[in-house]
């Protein structure tokens, strides 16, 4: 047989996709829309972090150590040492265009991956801020920030995740000699999931028991370097290494150690608050154990905030494409182009407006909340250092709670975008098969999202046996404790609607949902508190009552910031505030609508209410529906930080999506590596039957 080049890339003809295009379809979605989507989007994230985002885009979408085009076709080694690449690059381009942390926190948003330095960022150096003293600060902190040492934040252990008081490695104090010996006494007792430890890191925080004069005082931070900084080897007694490949997140080395009696001196123990006396291992207690609830209440008031990005990511690729995407013919209302009667966009059909314009919703009304979450942070930090810690357990509750309802409505929402997007969405191409997986973490770290509601839900239970014992007041900032109080004086309250359109009613919306909330509340306080039933036996109802608190927290947030805020009360946004109303009404009552059960158990709403509660959820779907694009364009996700061929801002989805196949490596040859050896044997066999011999030869 003669020979051939095989090297032949594959290559689409240059054929346009049958019409209307996708450009064209964008654009006439876009002039239907009612309000200045460049103001909103400036009022969301402020026009000078707008500029900040499009000039930090300029510089690294140009960066070959930035390129995504090769990121769905990646190895894992391949992942983690273009991630590398990509860390060392972005210090020196911090540098050379003199970037502030703004800046360089846009770079990382935008190149959309985590990387073996993201724990070194995130928790490493935010440690070292908070809880070192000033000697601590010099010898850590500031070689850090030169990336002169990588640190990460060593605390689940294989055996230990969300029982931080049950970790097992321990850091007994050697009185003769001023050290700490870390140790690890069990293999249960292994360092496990540890972000940058597996391959980068030459430091740690790590968590251990504090042991003094044979004491137990509980789990501490302390800095301890892991390997050489001349040669990155593991240092002697340390077992250190990477835990293999995961669902997600493969562009991190992940990692384990172990430690074998291993000296750190004095000064690796954090010291800003608890202190270790030199020589005589007395311990000195913290001046307030409630001073490090503000970090964990920042941590988490992020999270929500990156929960609306998240949403705002999948919702803008599934409901652009879902504007492009043309099924069948509505008979009933067909669509016309040119006056030539064309396929329906799948977003014309009710349910896929269903399924994908309450994830709008959510994701504007998580930005109210995260923003919400980091104005009371800032205020409790205040009244804090005054000494008043009046804000601090209804925030930090509210806070555990968002966390874990907000991460959870996220990786829904992601997963209910990719399937809206039908077939296609299950191509990495899409751009939400990588991101699923890389953003489930989040309902695990800082707090699984089962163990969080039981924070939340044992504040709300103390705080309505104060309210039953008269022990609490209204409060502007508490609405827990107001919401309780309007329930106990009317435990029998109905909702007074009587037609659909009175369920847009916010008063009424915020009422029904305080009223399901404190309801819950009430019975598992009465089945706690008299029946005697066992924490352990109430834990789905417990998860229930923290649910439906901080569903009432993300209604009343979105609510009431539309009321009070200044923005809104200009008369040249009142565009703006009309569809944010209608997002506002959608989130609520479909949110409702989905929780229902609890809604009709609590006695508030009637059957017939909630059939009127349905119609008014499709009849908002439809006015939502003209301004479906022009409310994800607001949320200002550039192409390049979506990295999807669905959801391009100009439309040309089915160009895009061919050009990536073609980067296929599989299609750069013309024939696959191992015919020879499985396919032709198999195809060749049969060659050489008689009937085949024959029909050969008459061609």
């Amino acid at each position: 047989m003669a020979s051939f080049n095989n090297k032949v890339a594959t290559r689409f003809p240059a054929l346009p996709p049958a019409g209307p295009d996708g450009d064209l379809l964008l654009a006439s979605e876009r002039a239907k829309g009612t309000f200045d989507v460049k103001e909103l989007s400036k009022f969301m994230y402020t026009e000078e972090y707008l500029d900040k985002m499009n000039k930090v885009l300029e510089v690294i979408e140009s960066e070959p150590a930035f390129d995504k085009s090769g990121r769905y076709f990646q190895d894992r080694h391949e992942k983690i040492t273009s991630s590398l690449w990509k860390e060392k690059r972005l210090i020196e381009l911090t540098k050379e265009h003199n970037w502030d942390e703004t800046d360089v926190s846009i770079a990382n948003l935008m190149f959309d991956q985590s990387t073996p330095f993201t724990l070194h960022n995130n928790m490493f150096i935010p440690t070292l801020r908070n809880q070192t003293t000033a000697e601590q600060k010099k010898l850590f902190l500031e070689p850090a920030l030169k990336h002169h040492i990588i640190g990460c934040y060593a605390q689940t252990e294989i055996g230990h995740g969300s029982n931080v008081q049950g970790l097992e490695t321990t850091a007994t104090y050697i009185n003769e000699t001023n050290e700490f010996e870390i140790h690890s006494p069990t293999l249960s007792s292994a360092k496990w999931w540890i972000g940058g430890l597996g391959k980068a890191a030459n430091h740690a925080i790590v968590m251990a028991r504090l042991i003094l004069n044979g004491k137990d005082f509980g789990p501490h931070p302390f800095c301890v370097q892991i390997r050489s900084l001349e040669d990155h080897r593991p240092l002697k007694g340390i077992t250190v290494g990477d835990i293999g490949p995961k669902f997600g997140f493969n562009s991190v080395d992940n990692g384990f150690v172990m430690f074998d009696h291993y000296r750190v001196p004095h000064i690796a123990f954090l010291a800003k608050y608890s202190k270790v006396v030199p020589g005589s291992g007395e311990y000195i207690k913290p001046p307030n154990a409630k001073l490090s609830y503000g970090t964990m209440v920042f941590v988490r008031a992020h999270i929500v905030l990156g929960v609306r990005l998240a949403m705002a990511k999948a919702a803008t690729i599934a409901v652009r494409y879902s504007a492009i995407r043309k099924q069948f013919v509505d008979a009933g209302n067909p669509r016309k182009w040119d006056n030539k009667v064309i396929e329906t966009p799948v977003l014309d059909y009710t349910m896929q407006q269903y399924r994908l314009l309450p994830i709008v919703a959510a994701s504007y009304a998580c930005f109210f909340t995260g923003r919400e979450m980091m104005r009371l942070y800032n205020l409790n930090q205040e009244e804090m250092a005054k000494g008043n810690f009046d804000l601090l357990a209804d925030l930090h509750a509210s806070s555990s709670g968002l966390k874990s309802l907000t991460t959870t409505m996220a990786i829904d929402a992601i997963e209910d975008c990719r399937r809206a997007c039908g077939g296609h969405g299950y191509s990495m191409f899409s751009g939400l098969g990588q991101f699923y997986q890389d953003y489930l973490p989040n309902v695990t770290w800082e707090g699984d999202n089962y163990i969080l509601t039981q924070q939340t839900a044992r504040y709300l239970l103390k705080s309505f046996r104060n309210v039953v014992a008269g022990k609490a007041a209204v409060s502007e900032h508490n609405h827990t404790v107001n919401y309780l109080l309007q329930f106990l004086q009317n435990p029998k309250a109905k909702c007074p609607a009587t037609s659909p359109a009175e369920l847009l009613n916010p008063e009424l919306i915020l009422a029904a949902f305080g009223f399901r909330a404190a309801y819950g509340i009430a019975k598992v306080a009465e089945q706690i508190d008299r029946q005697g039933r066992s924490w352990n036996s109430m834990l789905v109802e417990i998860n229930r009552i923290s649910r439906a608190h901080c569903q009432f927290v993300l209604v009343r947030t979105f609510i009431v910031s539309l009321q009070n805020d200044p923005f809104f009360a200009k008369a040249e946004n009142r565009p703006i505030l009309e569809v944010m109303r209608k997002m506002a009404s959608l989130f609520a009552l479909y949110t409702m609508e989905k929780d229902v059960a609890d809604f009709l158990t609590s006695g508030y709403l009637s059957s017939e209410q909630v059939e009127m509660l349905k119609t008014q959820v499709i009849a908002l779907l439809e006015q939502v529906r003209p301004n479906a694009v022009s409310l994800v364009d607001a949320f200002a996700l550039p192409d390049y930080f979506l990295h999807s061929a669905l959801g391009r801002y100009d439309g040309k989805v089915y160009k895009a999506y061919t050009d990536m196949a073609e980067r296929e490596p599989l299609n750069h040859t013309l024939v696959v590596d191992g015919y020879e050896q499985y396919i032709k044997p198999l195809v060749h066999d049969g060659l050489k039957t008689p009937a085949v011999i024959e029909q050969a030869a008459k061609l």
